[in-house]
């Protein structure tokens, strides 16, 4: 789960820090008084019948189940590669904007199940679950999928498999759990594709950016991870080989890099030589050659090999995904083309 966005904890990522601190703290806070639990209850009876709009805000942000609560942080954290990469303001916005729209896709999709099924959707699940699933468009988007193994050579297992899994293990926690994965997942797409301008009118203003990024980062910031730290200080021996395993697994895409870098300036240095001997021809030869290349136009210069030619479609799917064209095209050249290397050497440096 942890080798699509590495191993650097919350570091530029205060937004996703302080959802998982204030939502699972509150879900905490509910368990030891039950007796507040019916006010973040997401009761669609309540808000179309009863015009309790509160409800929309109170019972869409709160998770009231803990295997829910739990799923839930485990996605959050796995996508907060999008908040470090995009910035906590786009975030945000990608957050609220999807927030607004599933709201009023959760009803349309009640209200047009109970009109097929004739059956009235009372409540669903409680909790941030919709802007969680609608992560996954994104997700499924920007992330490059790389092989690790196979199973019985059949199933294949990639980076994002485990990330899946818990998607599904959210989705069928809950009967109802659907109508708010497909509101997530449709208010997603509506929202990254940008079809209907939602990035214009559902955005994050800058003054109260501004303000958060005055009274909230620094309670929720984290500092920069370094290399000299000790592994598994106070930690169970399991621990401590997993963090070994992360750090042994950076090193090695590190000096699978650089030896793909090294082999492609070598590859250059070979291939890109100047043809000096057609350049400068002996003095011999000059006399002879001068007569024939003003009467026949000159040749053109040799195409450049095709070794360090960069594709320009995975040049724009790099920066699609966030990074800059200078990264991406020293990247692409120094693994020989190939994204996969690349993109996981950008995403961990």
């Amino acid at each position: 789960m942890f080798t699509t966005t590495g191993s650097r904890g919350l570091y530029k990522a205060p937004l996703s820090k302080g959802l998982l601190l204030v939502l699972s703290g509150l879900t905490v806070m509910l368990l030891l008084l039950p007796q507040y639990q019916h006010m973040f209850e997401y009761n669609l009876q309540a808000v179309s019948h009863q015009q309790q709009v509160w409800r929309l805000l109170c019972g869409r942000l709160v998770c009231l189940d803990v295997k829910d609560s739990f799923c839930s942080a485990m996605l959050i954290y796995n996508f907060r590669i999008f908040e470090r990469r995009f910035g906590s303001r786009k975030f945000a916005s990608f957050l609220l904007g999807t927030w607004f729209v599933s709201a009023l896709l959760d009803l349309l999709l009640a209200q047009a199940f109970s009109f097929l099924f004739d059956y009235e959707v009372e409540e669903l699940p409680a909790g941030l679950l919709a802007p969680v699933f609608a992560l996954f468009v994104p997700f499924y988007w920007s992330i490059p999928k790389v092989p690790i193994t196979q199973v019985l050579g059949l199933v294949s297992i990639t980076n994002k498999t485990l990330v899946y899994i818990v998607g599904l293990q959210l989705l069928t926690s809950s009967p109802f759990m659907w109508v708010l994965a497909l509101s997530g997942l449709i208010s997603g797409g509506l929202y990254h594709s940008n079809v209907l301008w939602l990035q214009k009118f559902l955005f994050v203003p800058a003054w109260l950016c501004a303000v958060a990024r005055y009274l909230l980062e620094p309670l929720f910031s984290s500092s920069q991870p370094t290399s000299e730290a000790p592994l598994g200080m106070g930690a169970t021996l399991d621990i401590q080989r997993q963090q070994r395993m992360d750090q042994l697994d950076q090193e090695l895409l590190l000096a699978q890099f650089n030896e793909a870098r090294a082999n492609s300036r070598h590859q250059a240095q070979q291939t890109g030589l100047l043809p000096w001997s057609r350049l400068f021809p002996s003095l011999r030869r000059r006399r002879e050659a001068l007569p024939q290349a003003q009467t026949q136009p000159s040749a053109p210069p040799p195409p450049p090999p095709s070794e360090n030619v960069v594709a320009e479609e995975q040049v724009a799917r790099l920066v699609e995904m966030g990074f800059s064209r200078p990264d991406a095209l020293e990247a692409l050249r120094a693994s020989n083309n190939d994204i996969n290397i690349a993109t996981n050497f950008l995403l961990q440096h």
